[in-house]
């Protein structure tokens, strides 16, 4: 399956299916971030494609300079999203996705990939897992309005 950089020719296909995953966004939000992302040194995002060329997952991925929750490195590469649509799942695509996140983040110097799950997903937390990935903690978020 080939797995390419995003390029603005690759935009709009990668901005569909961003869609998919974050569909409470603005779909013009995900151009913008698709200009950061190319404008970006420390940004990336990858797009696979089956054999007919059709976009069918991606990957986004940043470097990290700051701490990263279990991490004991910096900079770190972060996987800050991935997705692969559902009829195109349990092929190895995920997998090729990470394993080019993880070779931009040898690029970049770091010597860990990070990411994160929220505590009610799951099946995040089961691909991660099958990834190679291992936990490191769980953490629960406070808020205090100060007006």
């Amino acid at each position: 399956m080939p797995i390419q950089k995003l390029d603005r020719a690759a935009l709009p296909d990668w901005a569909a299916l961003r869609q998919q995953l974050w569909p409470h966004h603005a779909p013009t939000s995900h151009y913008q971030d698709g200009e950061a992302i190319l404008a970006s040194g420390h940004l990336a995002a990858f797009l696979a494609r089956d054999a007919a060329g059709q976009a069918v997952g991606f990957a986004d991925a940043a470097i990290r300079h700051d701490y990263v929750n279990g991490c004991a490195n910096s900079p770190v590469a972060f996987l800050e999203g991935i997705f692969v649509l559902p009829a195109c799942r349990r092929n190895g695509i995920a997998r090729q996705l990470v394993a080019a996140v993880q070779a931009w983040g040898l690029e970049h110097d770091c010597m860990e990939l990070a990411s994160d799950a929220p505590l009610s997903n799951v099946d995040s937390q089961r691909m991660h897992a099958r990834l190679g990935f291992e936990e490191t903690e769980r953490v629960v978020f406070y808020r205090m309005p100060l007006r």
